[in-house]
């Protein structure tokens, strides 16, 4: 089975926050964290204030999500959707563009 997981901390959650399944909306200094699992092809997103224990799922997730690379472009999308906050959920995956050369994804 291979995965991925990927942590960033203390990334400053913009006007209006982010939304979580467990306990609504968190404002202020946010760790975001994913992880994927080839096996499932799902993208799990948390976030939890920085330096707390408890993590906390971002509303929208799993997501669906076709390979460990897209889930690295995932967790960048939910990065600046965490400072862009608006009560921000899981931004849509990425999907492979047609048209774009080999190994390239858009959002």
């Amino acid at each position: 089975m291979n995965w991925a997981s990927w942590t960033t901390r203390n990334v400053f959650a913009g006007r209006g926050g982010v939304r979580t399944v467990e306990a609504g909306i968190l404002t202020g200094a946010l760790d975001v964290h994913t992880t994927w699992t080839e096996d499932d092809r799902l993208a799990h997103v948390a976030v939890q204030y920085s330096g707390a224990s408890e993590w906390l799922r971002l509303a929208g997730s799993p997501a669906s999500c076709p390979s460990e690379s897209a889930s690295r472009v995932l967790h960048d999308a939910v990065i600046d959707a965490v400072r862009a906050g608006g009560a921000a959920a899981l931004p849509r995956p990425p999907v492979p563009d047609t048209a774009a050369p080999a190994g390239r994804l858009t959002r």
